[in-house]
């Protein structure tokens, strides 16, 4: 990325993200595979870990320190909503827990933020691998110093697609079980790997040719969002619309395969 063509302010925010993003990756890597306390939430299967809230607590504490007129929505509840705010920092800190309670190794940091309500900067963190997803609005996305390029793939049944489950799957009847098996029965390959935010930078990466997923949350899907839509790809909702910030349902994919997947996981 040219760093002298972003803006002062975006500069500064991306820089501060990024800090973030490899501050909470670092405690993410040293506490992965140790004895740590889990517990649950909304869900027997919704966990939380004391390493998601050191990683809440140390990018909150960095944002604040640096920013501290900024809001913060993070997942753990350690932001502070300001309504008088042009910038809001959208948290995960860490994204994928079940996977990380259980020594799987797919999770991440993801850090979007908005400015004046729509998301201005990106960035996504794989500790393990060591790799740094980013982008600013208009700047393009980037793994590391390389430019990031949605896939090429127009024949639906040689993609690989993603997708995930919700937290109520087990009890509520849209469980997104009837779209995976439609989405399953017509692409090459279909995934489900835990981290909405590894799952939208590999689409903008072109490892994935499309994701989508129901009832997330706003801090799943901003930064990946704004990363697939600067590496070329197309964000939406399930009948092709805006998809909302919040997160309720998404479809990203490389824009060739968009049509036919929204096809297949409209409500039928």
């Amino acid at each position: 990325m040219d760093r002298n063509r972003i803006a002062p302010q975006d500069e500064a925010v991306l820089e501060l993200a990024i800090r973030c993003a490899k501050g909470a990756g670092e405690i993410q890597r040293d506490r992965y595979e140790t004895d740590i306390s889990i517990r649950t939430k909304s869900a027997h299967i919704d966990l939380v870990t004391e390493v998601d809230h050191a990683c809440e607590e140390l990018i909150v504490a960095a944002i604040e320190k640096d920013r501290p007129e900024d809001a913060i929505l993070a997942e753990e509840g350690g932001g502070q909503e300001r309504a008088d705010s042009d910038w809001r920092w959208v948290v995960d800190p860490l994204d994928g827990t079940t996977n990380y309670a259980h020594g799987f190794p797919r999770f991440c940091v993801s850090i979007g933020v908005e400015f004046r309500g729509k998301t201005q900067v990106g960035v996504v963190y794989d500790p393990l691998l060591d790799e740094l997803f980013y982008s600013v609005k208009g700047s393009g996305a980037w793994l590391g110093e390389r430019k990031l390029k949605v896939s090429s793939t127009s024949v639906f049944n040689q993609a690989l697609i993603a997708t995930g489950f919700a937290y109520d799957v087990h009890k509520s009847p849209s469980d997104n079980i009837e779209r995976f098996a439609r989405v399953l029965k017509s692409a090459r390959g279909l995934r489900r790997d835990g981290s909405a935010a590894l799952d939208l930078c590999y689409v903008a990466a072109g490892r994935l040719d499309a994701y989508w997923e129901l009832k997330l949350h706003a801090w799943d899907v901003s930064a990946g969002s704004l990363i697939v839509q600067e590496a070329g790809g197309t964000v939406t909702n399930c009948t092709g619309g805006p998809a909302p910030l919040t997160g309720e349902e998404l479809v990203s994919s490389n824009g060739l395969l968009h049509e036919t997947l929204i096809s297949l996981v409209q409500d039928q």
